[in-house]
Order: C-alpha cells, then structure tokens, then sequence
C-alpha cells in the first residue's frame, strides 16, 4: 500500500510539482492550499506525513501545528516543514511543535525532496 502525504503548500506551482513528483515515485498525494484546508484533509485522509509550509496566507505554519497537536485525531501524524523561510526563532518554535525536520525549499530538488522525505515515513 501506497504512503500517503498531505502537502500543505499555497504556491500552487510547486504544490503541483511536489505532488508531481511524489507521485512518479509511488506516493498519493493529497494536497492543501490552506491552514484550515490542511488540517480538514488531514482529519479525513489520515496521511502517514504531512510536509507543511512555514509561510501561509492568513496564518502561518507554526499556528497550523499548534492547532494539529490539539486535535487527538491528528495530533501524532508525523510533519516535516519545507520552506525558504529561514528564521532561527520560528525554527525553534516548529521543533518545539514536535516535526522531524525543517527542511529549506531551496536547498532540495523535488527528486531530493522525495528521497529525503522517505527517511520519516513508517517502515523505513
């Protein structure tokens, strides 16, 4: 059975060429645009990973983890944040929040990306 990730990123071009590649290896991949909409997908998905933007419209990613860690139904799904937001207090404050790994858009191909992501998903 395919591992399933939820990606919660509102830049609609590389959402569609992250999906795109995790796709190509084997992944489905449920996509998300916003805070609310991530946490709604990850409720009626279940994904085995999340992989969440920092800079979202309206909230941000920090506030999207807080608001995941109280909800019992989602609250253990591992996460791992990808972003060109490269600041050390909001670093701080997602480890804190309890993802894997934060993880710099820039410094990942999206064919890297998937080979890093694999690392924090069940069974591997």
């Amino acid at each position: 059975m395919a591992h399933k990730i939820l990606l919660v990123e509102d830049e609609i071009i590389m959402a569609k060429m992250y999906e795109d590649k995790f796709k190509e290896a084997g992944f489905d991949v449920v996509l998300a645009l916003t805070i609310e909409e991530g946490l709604k997908m990850a409720r009626e998905e279940r994904p085995d990973l999340i992989i969440l933007d920092i800079l979202l419209p309206t909230e941000n990613g920090i506030t999207f983890l807080e608001r995941m860690r109280k909800d019992p139904k989602i609250a253990k799904i591992p996460v791992v944040a990808l972003s060109n937001y490269d600041e050390p207090r909001t670093k701080k404050e997602a480890y804190d929040l309890g993802i894997k790994d934060y993880l710099i858009k820039t410094e990942f191909t999206p064919k890297a990306l998937v080979e890093e992501i694999k690392k924090y998903l069940p069974n591997n």
